[in-house]
């Protein structure tokens, strides 16, 4: 069984930072693509960035040059540093990852829990 957990969500003021962790466990044979999505009220789950096993990237328009994806492949671990926060940063952040078992079955996606990220003063 594969679980994806998150940290380090919380309430931060305009400008600020938060750094984002999201591991990987149980029975893993590879792990492709990972990345982070977002949710605010009211609105559709957006692709916030996503990163490659080999370290490409990619990321939606409005958070380019303020945040930051990054992996650690021993760790199965995937990373979102979040620079000069803005109040339409704050939504629930969920990490996806697309996670091969065994080689019958394929990769599949998998989500984490998700984490509250508030930008307010």
């Amino acid at each position: 069984q594969v679980q994806l957990v998150e940290s380090g969500g919380g309430l931060v003021q305009p400008g600020g930072s938060l750094r984002l962790s999201c591991a990987a466990s149980g029975t893993i044979l590879s792990i492709g693509a990972m990345g982070w999505y977002r949710q605010a009220p009211g609105k559709q789950r957006e692709l916030v960035a996503a990163i490659t096993p080999g370290g490409s990237t990619n990321y939606v328009d409005s958070v380019k040059g303020r945040f930051t994806i990054s992996r650690d492949n021993a760790k199965n671990t995937v990373y979102l540093q979040m620079n000069s926060l803005k109040p339409e940063d704050t939504a629930v952040y969920y990490c996806n990852a697309a996670i091969m078992v065994s080689v019958v079955r394929g990769p599949y996606a998998y989500w984490g829990q998700g984490t509250q990220v508030t930008v307010s003063s």
